[in-house]
């Protein structure tokens, strides 16, 4: 499913696909979408569709399109210091973005049905963690998993601010994942074939709203057949965080306060992003994007007359901009890290200087 944005390059012009068509519509997701790269979270041999609005499986492993991640992150508008639950968590592509809003002092579970998706969504975040340069723009509400079957999720666990569930919800179970939910929490789950928001109004009070159109494969029942007991789910405790782990928080904090501070003095403006190295920027002309699900359209947009004259010159002034551009082979400069650099530049031990830095490889 998917395939309602045009594919792009890298995962930057998937992103700004993403918001051209207003899948990405609020700037907190959007600056989680670029901070995790989709093809990270892919398998070697199939990293050439990562930038292309399409699911993904291979065995166990799957992703759902962009476009269908996109709609659930603006749903769940997620807050710092939420807690957040995401059940059939994957590959933890979806947990990690999620992550980066939550903050330090969020919670964030997953359940998984497959043990092996556990391990891979493992790997996946220690890679993130450990080589990302972007993890150290956030502070991040690292997440947990657990495996089982988030149908038998144990009756005394807590209520979640926002639950996610990536499988087809049948109507019998709907109550059940509300109760999951606090009062005022949203529910975000696929259910009769629509992507469907439920926010808890009330103990007993409900406001339900249809997203979009969507086919996702069912929840798998559970299975009693080897002992005839169902096997509860016990999701993780919230731990209180630690007094190194806050003091690690704080330190973090007060450096980039400090950076933002400095860069304001020499430029007069905000601590910005390195500038990347410029793309060609080809503006397309606007034509019907269709989604075909089971032989069904669910969106479609079409632009107006105008809006082709307008992208043709603009093709045209990006062309002659490019070659203006192109005389040397141009790469674009490593981006500066510039937390890291402040704290390896503090006089500490080296020990806590790889503490404040999560033991980072880059």
């Amino acid at each position: 499913m998917g395939g309602a944005v045009s594919a792009g390059e890298d995962n930057d012009e998937l992103i700004d696909n993403l918001k051209e068509a207003q899948y990405i519509r609020t700037e907190l997701v959007e600056q989680a979408f670029r901070a995790i790269d989709r093809a990270d979270y892919y398998l070697e041999e199939f990293k050439e569709n990562a930038y292309k609005d399409l699911a993904w499986k291979h065995g166990n492993i799957h992703l759902s399109a962009p476009c269908i991640y996109s709609e659930v992150m603006e749903a769940l508008d997620l807050q710092p210091g939420l807690s957040f639950l995401n059940l059939g968590s994957g590959t933890g592509y979806l947990s990690s973005m999620v992550g980066l809003i939550l903050g330090p002092f969020g919670v964030n579970h997953g359940v998984e049905l497959h043990s092996d998706v556990i391990e891979y969504a493992k790997q996946k975040l220690d890679f993130f963690i450990k080589t990302s340069d972007s993890f150290d723009k956030f502070e991040f509400c690292e997440p947990s998993f657990v495996i089982g079957n988030c149908l038998e999720i144990s009756p005394d666990c807590t209520q979640y601010d926002r639950v996610y569930c990536g499988a087809g919800v049948q109507k019998e179970h709907e109550d059940y994942m509300k109760n999951l939910l606090k009062v005022g929490g949203i529910l975000v789950m696929p259910l009769e074939e629509k992507l469907t928001k439920i926010t808890r109004t009330g103990p007993s009070a409900w406001e339900t709203k249809k997203i979009l159109a969507v086919s996702f494969a069912p929840l798998i029942q559970p299975n009693h057949a080897d002992s005839g007991k169902s096997r509860l789910v016990h999701l993780p405790p919230v731990a209180v965080r630690s007094l190194q782990d806050l003091a690690r928080i704080a330190i973090r904090g007060t450096i980039k306060k400090l950076i933002h501070q400095e860069t304001m003095g020499k430029s007069g403006n905000g601590l910005k992003s390195p500038p990347r190295f410029k793309r060609r920027r080809v503006r397309r002309r606007r034509m019907e994007t269709i989604v075909f699900l089971d032989k069904e359209v669910f969106a479609s947009r079409i632009s107006n007359p105008s809006d082709d004259n307008n992208n043709s010159e603009d093709i045209e002034d990006d062309t002659q901009e490019e070659e203006e551009t192109k005389p040397s082979e141009l790469k674009p400069d490593a981006p500066v890290n510039f937390l890291r650099e402040k704290v390896l530049s503090l006089p500490l031990p080296d020990p806590l200087k790889y503490y404040l830095l999560y033991y980072r490889e880059k």
